[in-house]
């Protein structure tokens, strides 16, 4: 009769190991909800502040730009919105080359392409708004 237990003499066989999974689609997916929600409240508000508050577009020139920039606040904020907005946009659209590019090699390619334009994009637009000259 058998209780189901395994003899102390017979050893079992070793489990093979799990397999190893990143999480980065987990983090990605949640990044797109986290940064969706940020960039609601960024763009809204600043949509609201621009042409609300400050008594709308005609008001907005050189001059506007180089006195809001002259503040760490609003160049934290529209650096906040610049990198949430590409990042978001870059990982959807690295989702739907994911989803829609058939071959490997076009896949490669056009993040390739991607990562580099987004990384342009970025460094460019950190790059003005840290280094704008009022005086020009």
């Amino acid at each position: 009769m058998t209780t189901g237990v395994l003899p102390l003499d017979k050893p079992r066989a070793p489990r093979r190991p799990a397999a190893r999974r990143s999480n980065f689609e987990l983090y990605s997916w949640l990044f797109m909800r986290i940064s969706g929600i940020a960039l609601v409240v960024l763009v809204l508000g600043h949509l609201f502040i621009m042409n609300i508050l400050d008594e709308g577009v005609q008001r907005i020139n050189f001059g506007f730009v180089a006195g809001r920039w002259a503040s760490p606040f609003w160049q934290f904020w529209d650096l906040s919105m610049l990198w949430l907005a590409q990042l978001h946009g870059g990982n959807g659209l690295r989702t739907i080359i994911d989803d829609y590019a058939r071959k490997d090699t076009t896949r490669f390619w056009l993040k390739m392409l991607l990562y580099v334009s987004m990384a342009i994009i970025l460094i460019l637009g950190t790059m003005v708004i840290f280094t704008f000259d009022p005086n020009i």
